[in-house]
């Protein structure tokens, strides 16, 4: 019997272990990639480039909640969206969602270079405590979206 249930124990957690298996993930990124997405060059002076990512970032309906011409640095969120009321009740439980963002722009030669980064957080609150989970935006899309934004924006200033 002894001999018996080794093979099959052993049988059991080989195929148990590849049940868990998952496919196979996306690569990563590297830092040089995700700088490219985050990144782009406007040719135009650091002056004008900062307050038309300000009004981007609040056409996209961020709140600003710092600004520093002189660092180059911005920081805003998004409004909160979480559990509803019922579910809330029901679950005994919350979870709420913001995206955060963030720019540097820096002036280089004559022209500025801006890097965006916007990242995820979500809020878990439950009668056990809370706990929040960041999960930053490496998708292309939203960068290209807020880039043609922001010329656009730098245009219109120019154009003036």
């Amino acid at each position: 019997m002894k001999y018996f249930l080794v093979p099959m124990m052993l049988a059991t957690t080989s195929f148990a272990m590849v049940g868990c298996a998952t496919g196979p993930k996306a690569p990563a990124l590297t830092p040089l990639e995700i700088q490219a997405i985050q990144s782009r060059t406007f040719e135009e002076d650091k002056s004008v480039v900062f307050p038309s990512v300000v009004s981007v970032f609040q056409d996209l309906g961020y709140t600003v909640e710092q600004a520093d011409l002189e660092t180059g640095f911005i920081s805003a969120i998004s409004t909160s969206k979480g559990t509803g009321l019922m579910t809330a009740i029901l679950t005994q439980s919350s979870t709420t969602t913001q995206t955060g963002a963030t720019a540097f722009i820096e002036q280089m030669g004559d022209e500025s270079r801006v890097r965006l980064n916007f990242v995820v957080k979500t809020g878990t609150s439950n009668k056990y405590g809370s706990s929040r989970r960041d999960k930053a935006i490496l998708e292309p899309a939203p960068y290209q979206s807020a880039f043609e934004k922001i010329e656009t924006a730098v245009f219109v200033r120019t154009s003036q």
